[in-house]
């Protein structure tokens, strides 16, 4: 690490922040690559402009186009002329009524015991992962999301063991389950559907392997809540019904399952929740701090959820065909090219990683020039073999602009510039 000091009037004295290597890529993508830290001046859909450059969004997680929906945004201004722009209160203190009614529907909808609310799903991970481990064992899914990471090692500077088990690998889980101590809280800490694969784990196998060993399953499904849901015989597509999230699309129970999920995603909502017995909700009214003590999401907010409830009970499946129908044509041309994605599924998440030797900010700045935005994926944010970018699509994306975004992937696949599937992390020929 380089310590560097802060600036001072007094030269060397003072205070010195220590600057971690670990970071360059990241900075040197921040002073150098458009895609990073830029300024949003105006939106046209899923056009967006920086300064006086349009591009195409592929970086919006609005997975259902809620963000542009003119039923949604006209929900606002009622709710605001009724409580104001925000509540005066930690939830502790004091409700508005809408967050009960959301609470509500939101059970419902889960098929869960009870459901509590929550600004976001960083808070709950902070907050909430040291609660239920206590001075007992994490179990942490070796690619989880850096949040839940971050939780489970506040927990563990409170007195919590953590040990971390291979990606989709319930069998390795079982196997370190099986030498926790006796008589201590075993939680296991993992994402429903992965943020950068776009693929859901086998939810029923290991909600067994938590059942068998009286462990606690905490998901977060922060990508899956609103896209995946209960499957019925007549869902509009394979990503299921109702997008009620992984436990209903896997059939499952809430038994030993505590889901954590956000409507910033699907539902464009500050607001988080979790899916979890009442006695526990009770608990956490007291014991975690975002409830006792942090300001509550704003009332447009509290808005924008109860209105994209609305939409999503009336037309979120058909939303969900057009997502899907919109998606296959990135996927099904991608895997045409013969490049690599580690989405084998068919779910809006798709990451590309690059081929071995080309530069991130290289291949960011031709995807700029070609009027594609979209999600740089650097290192430490992905392993050094997965770096690469990944696309989102939308339900607000045109075809007119899956065809342009197609036509660029074209390209940077003729030119080499994408891992291809018979090559793999290493560069070696499969």
């Amino acid at each position: 690490m380089t310590v560097h000091p802060l600036h001072s009037n007094q030269g060397t004295q003072g205070a010195y922040v220590r600057k971690d290597g670990r970071w360059d890529d990241l900075e040197r993508l921040r002073t150098t690559s458009p895609m990073y830290d830029a300024v949003v001046e105006e939106i046209d859909g899923r056009r967006i402009r920086v300064g006086s450059h349009w591009l195409t969004d592929w970086a919006s997680c609005n997975y259902l186009g809620f963000d542009l929906e003119p039923e949604i945004m006209d929900a606002v201004d009622p709710y605001i002329r009724t409580w104001g722009t925000h509540p005066s209160w930690s939830r502790l203190l004091g409700n508005s009524r809408p967050y009960i009614d959301i609470e509500e529907r939101l059970t419902e909808l889960l098929g869960a015991p009870d459901t509590l609310l929550l600004p976001t799903i960083t808070h709950i991970h902070m907050s909430v992962i040291p609660i239920l481990a206590g001075d007992g064992t994490i179990f942490l899914d070796a690619q989880s999301h850096k949040t839940i990471y971050d939780g489970c090692m506040y927990a563990k500077g409170l007195g919590a063991t953590v040990k971390r088990f291979r990606a989709n690998d319930p069998e390795h889980l079982a196997e370190l389950l099986a030498e926790a101590p006796a008589g201590k809280a075993k939680l296991i800490a993992m994402d429903g559907v992965n943020s950068m694969t776009g693929l859901a784990p086998d939810l029923a196998r290991f909600a067994e392997v938590a059942r068998q060993y009286d462990a606690l399953l905490y998901v977060d499904e922060a990508h899956g809540f609103g896209v995946i849901g209960e499957r019925r015989e007549d869902e509009t597509s394979p990503y299921g019904s109702r997008g009620n999230a992984i436990v209903k699309y896997a059939g499952e129970t809430y038994d030993n399952i505590v889901l954590v999920g956000g409507f910033s995603k699907s539902y464009s909502s500050l607001m988080a929740f979790l899916a979890l017995p009442t006695w526990l909700k009770n608990h956490l009214k007291v014991a975690a701090p975002p409830y006792l003590y942090s300001g509550p999401s704003p009332t447009a907010s509290l808005a924008t959820v109860m209105a994209g409830l609305d939409v999503n009970e009336k037309r979120g499946d058909e939303i969900r065909a057009e997502l899907y129908r919109k998606t296959m044509r990135v996927l099904d041309h991608v895997r045409s090219l013969g490049v690599h994605t580690p989405n084998t599924g068919t779910t809006p998440i798709i990451e590309l990683p690059l081929a071995p030797g080309e530069d991130i900010a290289a291949v960011g700045q031709y995807l700029w020039d070609h009027e594609t935005y979209v999600t740089l994926a650097a290192y430490p944010l992905v392993p050094r073999d997965q770096v690469g970018f990944r696309v989102q699509v939308t339900a607000a994306n045109t075809d007119a602009e899956i065809d342009q975004l197609n036509g660029v992937l074209t390209q940077l696949a003729g030119a080499g510039r994408l891992l291809r599937t018979d090559v793999n992390t290493l560069g070696r020929a499969a």
